[in-house]
């Protein structure tokens, strides 16, 4: 019977270097050449999936942890955050040096620091693993490279902020903009404490995965979803098999019907040749 599979990104596709292990590439793929549907459901906007992503092919898309979904090329939804609101983040932010980048499908858009700040993270990470710098180089920095520096940053295409690390405390930051944001705190762990995501109100993987599923009139029944962040929580308490990687979140297991391994130790590979879908 044909499955629909949801697979989140960062920690789950891909490894802490943002490169996808060729076991995942094949798993992918051959899950798919077996009839089952594959769909990326990720944090990441669209102008964060690049060619590496899609290229190993995909039935769809869920991004902006559930504000969008698309189908085959078939947008069929798009949320956005209030312009107000965008306004009031970016005074707030900007007021009390937390850097950040807004996220559209046609950009991601940085605050003034927000680049340089993200460069110097990587540049952390590769000293702290030399053997790792050419895998850095192909999964992060592609991210940092794309990151629009000098643009309006009140606009009104956007679909969620990502914040870096600074000396405001993520209780503060939620004290703030708890009325008007899903906020989930250190999606990216590189990006440090007090970092997040603020995401539409009332959206989540789970609030899109059940819409896609009543467009593609398919049961909650034939459902798997990876994931290993607090923004997959939703996702991987809804679907039938929810699967924690192997580097998830304490808290995040302990929600899964199941466990696996990392990604570099092959944990979608593992996990789809477990449950029979390849």
């Amino acid at each position: 019977m044909k499955k629909i599979i949801f697979l989140d990104i960062d920690g789950t596709l891909v490894n802490d270097n943002g490169v996808v292990p060729e076991s995942a590439k094949f798993a992918v793929q051959k899950a798919r050449e077996n009839g089952h549907l594959v769909f990326i459901c990720t944090g990441r906007s669209k102008a964060e999936l690049y060619e590496d992503i899609l290229d190993i092919g995909f039935d769809g898309i869920i991004g902006a942890a559930g504000g969008y979904i698309e189908v085959e090329e078939e947008v069929i939804l798009h949320e956005t955050v209030d312009p107000e609101d965008v306004r009031h983040l970016v005074d707030y932010f900007s007021q009390h040096g937390i850097d950040f980048y807004l996220e559209s499908n046609g950009g991601l858009f940085a605050s003034e620091h927000c680049k340089k700040h993200i460069r110097s993270i990587i540049d952390k990470v590769i000293e702290a693993n030399p053997q790792a710098k050419a895998e850095v180089e192909k999964g992060i920095l592609p991210f940092h490279d794309a990151l629009i520096e000098g643009e309006n940053l009140l606009r009104d295409d956007i679909n969620k902020i990502s914040f870096l690390g600074s000396d405001i405390p993520i209780e503060k930051i939620s004290e703030e903009f708890g009325g008007k944001f899903n906020i989930i705190p250190s999606t990216v762990p590189i990006f440090g404490e007090n970092s997040g995501e603020l995401s539409v109100p009332g959206i989540h993987k789970a609030t899109a995965i059940v819409k896609l599923l009543e467009h593609l009139n398919m049961d909650r029944k034939n459902t798997f979803a990876y994931g290993d962040g607090m923004n997959d929580l939703e996702m991987i308490q809804y679907v039938q098999h929810g699967i924690a990687m192997g580097n998830a979140k304490e808290a995040l297991k302990l929600a899964a019907d199941d466990l696996t391994d990392t990604p570099d130790e092959g944990g979608i590979f593992n996990s789809f040749r477990k449950y029979g879908l390849i």
